[in-house]
């Protein structure tokens, strides 16, 4: 049996490829090697996930937030090999190259992360053959969901927005003024998962001409900053993942037409397509 994982900080989906052919599933908390040991790794498996592996496991193929390098990919393995000793094959590798095998395959193209935060990077065979890298929350991550709750939010304490739309946010966010933006921007943790939640707003409103456009100059931003910068762009199908990426797949499409970017493929998350690429079928 060969398990693949593709884990954020919060959530891990599995995918157990049996012998006889059968694919089997299952979810645990999210693995981040920045965060956690590989004992404290290997104690939340043998728990959530080892009681489900009805097989002897051969191979794993983790991909997750955070395995930024070999030592932090090693964290990752000694908690595998821990749970799993009769495995011969541990892999663990970046939740970028996961996405870019699920989205293009073998095939070459550019593949995107459009989430909380965004990533992007070139892909030919299998491997990341070049990478734009976004500066970050605060410097970067145009076109993510903490990029579009920021702008919006900057939008409001501006008095920017329309009187309608302005009326529908204070609606939904009445306790919403500017100490509580600033106490959430700077003194607690997590920012970005912060902003992010406030594109669910402009996610519900985007047929308002002010929010549409929000949206849509934020993924203007992301294809300029990051996709036409990698070389002879315009020969490549660009495809996305993520939970922005799949529920603003619209806007998306109709902003890369316009700059004449070609739309591969755009899914949610990229645990099928990983479970495709590891079967031979992508």
């Amino acid at each position: 049996m060969q398990l693949i994982a593709d884990s954020g900080s919060t959530k891990t989906d599995w995918r157990m490829l049996a012998d006889d052919g059968s694919v089997g599933q299952a979810r645990t908390v999210g693995f981040n090697p920045f965060y956690q040991s590989s004992e404290q790794i290997a104690h939340e498996l043998k728990l959530s996930l080892k009681p489900k592996v009805k097989e002897p496991v051969t191979a794993i193929f983790f991909y997750g937030a955070g395995v930024t390098g070999a030592e932090k990919a090693q964290v990752i393995m000694d908690g595998l090999k821990d749970v799993f000793p009769e495995a011969e094959h541990i892999e663990a590798h970046s939740d970028m190259l996961g996405a870019a095998r699920a989205l293009c395959g073998r095939e070459k193209g550019i593949a995107c992360i459009l989430g909380t935060g965004s990533n992007t990077c070139q892909i030919e065979n299998g491997e990341i053959t070049h990478k734009v890298d976004t500066l970050g929350f605060w410097l970067g991550d145009e076109g993510s969901g903490g990029y579009l709750g920021k702008t919006l939010v900057q939008a409001y304490l501006h008095k920017e927005l329309p009187e309608a739309l302005r009326e529908k946010f204070e609606k939904r966010y009445p306790n919403l003024n500017r100490d509580v933006v600033l106490e959430n921007a700077y003194q607690k943790p997590f920012p970005n998962r912060y902003f992010a939640g406030f594109s669910k707003f402009l996610f519900d409103n985007r047929t308002d001409a002010a929010a549409y456009q929000i949206a849509a100059n934020a993924f203007g931003l992301f294809f300029e900053k990051y996709v036409q910068k990698y070389p002879d762009y315009s020969n490549y199908r660009v495809s996305l993942t993520g939970s922005v990426a799949f529920y603003y797949s619209d806007i998306i499409r109709r902003v890369a037409r316009e700059k004449n970017i070609t739309i591969g493929v755009i899914m949610e998350t990229p645990i099928a397509g990983l479970t495709l690429y590891h079967q031979g079928k992508s």
